[in-house]
């Protein structure tokens, strides 16, 4: 899934771009701001808007000499639009009540690179750290089996390559004190979804 502009990887090409545009905000734009916000030009912008107002997903308000359109929000198609330019932070909610719902839950999930910097696009992969609940060792088979369940989940929800980090709790509170450049990234931009964030892991250490 591309989450930098998921409106327009579902609706491709012009309309889809004015679609974005309309979503992003509540406020009335003239026909020069959303072709310029849109990245299309006058023309194209022309062509879609009457169609999209014909639908009843845009209103359109006469102003002269000019006319202002916004996004009907109550529309049904305008909410599975808004629903698509929140996915990513739908994905995050998502990850943290499959996390909770595991037989033995994560002490931590954490997630960093381009998803938690709102890059990913349809290449990007979706970078987790997973710290694994108190007692529990890497090589144990029901543990493995159901993280790897999280995983394919997480997965299917996004459509991305998903790569799990997987370490112990002792491991991420001695790495989240460390200096390395992969957990300086994960300070600077990991969003927690489930569990410990990086603080209280790192008092776990001294605790």
């Amino acid at each position: 899934m591309d989450f930098v502009r998921p409106i327009e990887a579902i609706v491709p090409g012009a309309q889809g771009r004015v679609l974005a545009v309309l979503a992003e905000t509540t406020a009335e734009l003239n026909l020069r701001t959303i072709a310029k916000l849109a990245g299309v030009s006058i023309a194209q912008a022309s062509r879609v808007l009457p169609g999209l107002v014909e639908l009843g997903v845009v209103e359109r308000r006469e102003v002269p000499p000019s006319s202002l359109f916004r996004l009907v929000p109550e529309h049904v198609a305008s909410r599975t639009l808004l629903a698509l330019a929140r996915s990513a932070e739908t994905v995050l909610n998502a990850m943290g009540r499959l996390a909770d719902a595991l037989p033995r839950s994560p002490l931590s999930v954490i997630v960093f690179g381009p998803f938690a910097r709102g890059e990913a696009g349809p290449d990007s992969d979706v970078d987790i750290v997973v710290v694994r609940p108190a007692g529990t060792h890497e090589d144990d088979d029901a543990w493995a089996e159901s993280l790897e369940a999280w995983r394919r989940d997480v997965a299917r929800l996004t459509g991305n390559p998903v790569e799990v980090l997987e370490v112990s709790a002792a491991e991420a509170a001695a790495k989240v004190a460390g200096r390395s450049q992969l957990w300086s990234d994960i300070r600077s931009d990991g969003r927690v979804v489930h569990g410990l964030d990086l603080d209280q892991l790192r008092a776990v250490r001294s605790g």
